[in-house]
């Protein structure tokens, strides 16, 4: 269905704000209450409580394009005192530098969505959607410069059909991606990858 035959136009609503019960009613009573509808959802929250319950420190990083080399300076400077092994990018909208990407290469695992290089940009699924797409996929790989690019490490698949709407789409996607980066995650820590230039070697 089009937002022409919804009957009305379709806007982005980003909210920013602590965490508390009653976020998620108070915003939907009040577009209820104006004649909107919600046609898509997500909320996210920083999880330092979990990160720190596991004894464990956390670090937030903001990122602007005014601050970004300042903030990969710490994100670098951070990676060395901490001796970290392994970074792992899970929807980090933001390009690195060449310069970060070479210092942490072969340690920086990313997912993304098989669509690639087909469905650039914003909302890869809907554009997806408009093709009449048959399979949704995953790609883990190793981050290197060239974005999306690196040696891939574990891919993953789904059937899809006519009666997924773009919505359904995204999320069968989102689940595809967890499970392909879980796997890339988990053989990278067990030591199972092995890099072969642009390829790797995975000991299953």
């Amino acid at each position: 269905m089009t937002k022409e035959e919804r009957g009305g136009q379709e806007f982005i609503l980003t909210l920013s704000c602590p965490d508390k019960p009653g976020i998620v009613y108070a915003v939907s009573s009040f577009l209820v209450q104006h004649s909107g509808n919600i046609v898509d959802s997500q909320q996210y929250e920083d999880v330092r409580d979990l990160t720190e319950s596991y004894k464990l420190p956390f670090h937030c990083i903001p990122v602007t394009p005014q601050t970004k080399p300042a903030a990969e300076a710490t994100l670098l400077s951070l990676i060395d005192e901490t001796k970290t092994e392994l970074v792992v990018l899970a929807r980090y909208m933001q390009i690195l530098s060449p310069e970060v990407c070479k210092r942490v290469e072969g340690r920086m695992i990313n997912i993304h969505h098989s669509f690639l290089p087909s469905f650039k940009g914003a909302r890869p699924y809907h554009q997806a959607y408009a093709k009449g797409v048959k399979l949704v996929g995953a790609t883990a790989h190793y981050v290197t410069p060239d974005l999306d690019e690196g040696p891939i490490i574990e891919q993953g698949l789904l059937r899809v059909d006519h009666s997924y709407s773009p919505q359904r789409l995204a999320e069968a996607g989102r689940d595809v991606e967890a499970q392909v980066l879980a796997r890339a995650v988990a053989w990278h820590a067990e030591h199972r990858v092995l890099l072969n230039g642009n390829r790797t070697v995975i000991l299953y």
